[in-house]
């Protein structure tokens, strides 16, 4: 038995500290709000984030970093994105060099455009780093239903260790080297879910939407191929699988929000009354400005900054995203 610590007590962090707990290993979470902790170590329950979903008994919440890290086997993290760099950087006095960490954060970091491997190799530089992502609600994962996800790793035997350790009959993890390609495919089909759920919303059409999805997919592929990603990658779980569960359900976060803005909300008034993070709202500006300096067409993501960063109508983007130029229907290139 494994002693493994969950950085995150937000709804992912949760559900997977529930498969952690499931593979018989000792399950420390950390989250930062007290009565989320409280109500998992008195209730089993958080009810901040993942209401109506009882917990696994024996796992043990603190709002402790020290704590939570303490002889942990690897750590699993699961905060914001955004919140990646100030996390880590906590966690570095706690944390024994060579531990392992797993990132489950799907997003990029604003300003800098890096990767959540990146910003944790700056904060962490003698961790070795895995990446996790695959199409995967918090609420599946939680009550058990079967999920599939890839679990990349530059190191292919670390890799192999810790999806022996992390799966369970119904949480299946794939093995992959591609840690840029995995990363990007959990980033942007945020952003391209927020886009299907717009032409939802303004009730374009299911044609309409299965468009956005392929033609977002390739704009997926485009960017990553140019950034040293696999084209195959973007086939797989983190890419195709992510992108249609995300683009093709109403319980997706940034799908919802994109339903709303189609419908004429603000999005002020949107993120106001949300507890959750909806990452492709705050990955959108960077993963735009990661395709200018990559020199990589993705009229779809440009159109949702537009939308979300640059104060522009949603009739206004979608009219400038119809009169886009022909061109081949093609993975590489412009």
């Amino acid at each position: 038995m494994a002693r493994i610590g969950v950085i995150g007590g937000g709804a992912f962090g949760t559900a997977m500290a529930c498969v952690i707990r499931r593979s018989g290993h000792e399950t420390v979470i950390w989250a930062r709000e007290p009565e989320v902790v409280s109500a998992i170590n008195q209730d089993a329950v958080n009810p901040v984030y993942l209401p109506g979903i009882s917990m696994l008994q024996g796992i043990v919440a603190t709002n402790d970093l020290a704590s939570a890290v303490a002889d942990a086997d690897f750590l699993l993290l699961a905060p914001p994105a955004q919140y990646m760099r100030a996390v880590t950087k906590q966690l570095r006095p706690f944390l024994d060099d060579g531990t392992p960490v797993v990132t489950c954060s799907k997003g990029v970091e604003r300003r800098t455009c890096a990767l959540m491997s990146q910003v944790i190799r700056e904060t962490l530089p003698e961790t070795p780093v895995a990446v996790m992502s695959g199409p995967s609600f918090a609420h599946d994962i939680a009550v058990d239903q079967p999920v599939g996800v890839t679990l990349a790793c530059a190191d292919l035997d670390l890799g192999e260790e810790l999806a022996q350790m992390i799966g369970t009959p119904r949480f299946r993890t794939y093995l992959s080297d591609d840690v840029t390609g995995v990363l990007l495919g959990g980033v942007l089909k945020n952003v391209i879910a927020i886009a299907c759920g717009v032409a939802m919303g303004k009730k374009l059409g299911e044609s309409a939407r299965a468009t956005l999805f392929a033609h977002g997919l390739a704009e997926m592929a485009r960017l990553g191929v140019a950034m040293g990603a696999r084209l195959e990658t973007f086939m797989g779980l983190s890419g195709a699988g992510d992108l249609n569960l995300s683009c093709n359900s109403r319980s997706s976060r940034n799908t919802s929000l994109g339903i709303a803005l189609g419908e004429g909300r603000k999005l002020h008034d949107i993120l106001r009354e949300r507890v959750t993070v909806q990452e492709g709202v705050h990955s959108a500006e960077s993963v735009a400005a990661l395709a200018r300096r990559h020199d990589v067409d993705m009229p779809i993501v440009a159109a949702v900054d537009e939308v979300l960063n640059h104060d522009a109508e949603v009739e206004g983007a979608i009219a400038r995203l119809l009169a886009h130029p022909y061109h081949f229907d093609r993975i590489s290139g412009r």
